[in-house]
């Protein structure tokens, strides 16, 4: 079983990526539209994998995740983005440029779950 949530305050962008992601093996999502969602609907149920945008209406990405990321350690994570020069934190291959392929979310879904 793969739990992953969708961090995106964009709906279709959600909608696409939760889809991309389900037919490449997730088993069950959450989607997020703010930092504050995020880290709520992840204390509810621990994702096994997070896809996240960077700039959030309310709050940000790399915020959210870090923040998850203190609650359970380490968690596959691949930021779906806009604005890649400013995750300036972030691992490189994690780092997904918009508009994505939803193929290629799904090929990059799978080489990060590895």
């Amino acid at each position: 079983m793969c739990h992953v949530l969708v961090i995106e305050d964009e709906a279709l962008v959600a909608m696409m990526i939760e889809d991309s992601l389900v037919e490449h093996g997730a088993t069950s999502v959450d989607v997020a539209a703010s930092e504050a969602e995020a880290v709520e609907a992840a204390k509810v149920h621990r994702p096994d994998f997070i896809t996240s945008d960077v700039r959030l209406l309310e709050g940000t990405g790399p915020e959210a995740v870090a923040a998850i990321v203190r609650l359970y350690g380490d968690i596959p994570v691949l930021f779906i983005t806009a604005s890649p020069n400013e995750c300036t934190h972030c691992v490189p291959e994690a780092v997904m440029p918009k508009p994505a392929n939803p193929r290629e979310i799904g090929l990059r879904f799978r080489a990060l779950q590895s």
